[in-house]
């Protein structure tokens, strides 16, 4: 029997944010930006199949989580970090030592004492592993609380402007440090890329298991943000059959139709789930529909 993908609701469209077109975002109204409505958008869409809901963590998602946890409905939740447009807002308001300043108070206010205890030794030892787990602690802390669950998330990844960073300079110990505190936590590591066949050359040079960690990347039919380009993010995946990757950008922000991109993304094996945006509940609905035809790869 064929594995069926894992279907995951995507949060871009609870942002505003539309990869395609900035007016195709703000046109959407303002209701798609109250956590009640969202949480039911999510709520039709598990019901239609959805397994799961990828967020960046910020306020507007750890809202919806709360009231998805209140109505009493538990999908597996992959969590992004930094929310990076929260963090731009907070620098351009406070300057990046307020932003620091900001976010330390936060840690603090948490009483997560983890978080606190990690923060400290990052600051008196100059360590930036330990600042780095000091903020994991934190964000994993808000998860739990908004989930009112001590297992949550499933899966935590890099925001790709890290992963990206991390790449570009080679930071070796970065890596190492987020998926071995992420394993200790009994979390998934992940990570979101724009650029999976250098992450994933870079990984394997490393010596990473890669069937312990995710990998979220566009993959679509026409190779929209896929780079260096299709053919090359197509080919890596030979590589790594055995790891989590999800597609992200399928419908190439409403480029394609739902039909062209399904059939694309059968047609790839390795590729072992997507995650798709919702704004209104027909595409909540659809999910339905993505189910019944996303059932295993078809060669």
């Amino acid at each position: 029997m064929q594995n069926q993908k894992l279907l995951l609701v995507g949060d871009n469209p609870f942002h505003g944010v539309s990869h395609l077109s900035q007016s195709r975002a703000s046109g959407r109204g303002n209701q798609i930006s109250n956590p009640e409505y969202c949480a039911e958008l999510i709520g039709v869409a598990v019901e239609n199949g959805a397994d799961g809901f990828m967020f960046s963590v910020s306020e507007i998602t750890l809202d919806i989580i709360r009231s998805l946890a209140d109505k009493g409905v538990s999908p597996k939740l992959y969590a992004i970090a930094p929310a990076a447009s929260d963090y731009v807002r907070l620098a351009s308001r406070l300057g990046t030592p307020g932003m620091a300043i900001h976010l330390t108070k936060q840690i603090i206010a948490s009483c997560n004492l983890k978080a606190v205890f990690c923060g400290f030794k990052g600051v008196v030892f100059q360590n930036p592993a330990a600042l780095m787990k000091a903020y994991l602690y934190y964000e994993i802390f808000r998860i739990r609380k908004a989930a009112k669950s001590k297992r949550a998330p499933d899966c935590f990844l890099l925001h790709e402007i890290i992963t990206e960073m991390a790449l570009a300079l080679e930071l070796e110990w970065l890596f190492r440090s987020f998926i071995g505190f992420m394993q200790k936590m009994k979390i998934k590591p992940g990570f979101e890329t724009r650029n999976s066949p250098q992450l994933i050359d870079f990984l394997t040079k490393l010596g990473i298991d890669l069937t312990k960690v995710a990998i979220v990347a566009p993959y679509n039919k026409i190779g929209f943000q896929m780079n260096p380009s299709k053919e090359e993010c197509e080919k890596k995946l030979e590589d790594i059959p055995q790891t989590e990757v999800i597609a992200m950008s399928i419908l190439a922000s409403g480029y394609l139709k739902s039909a062209e991109a399904i059939e694309y993304i059968n047609g790839i094996s390795q590729i072992k789930g997507v995650v798709i945006g919702i704004s209104r509940e027909q595409h909540a609905r659809d999910f339905k529909i993505f189910r019944a035809a996303m059932n295993g790869s078809t060669r």
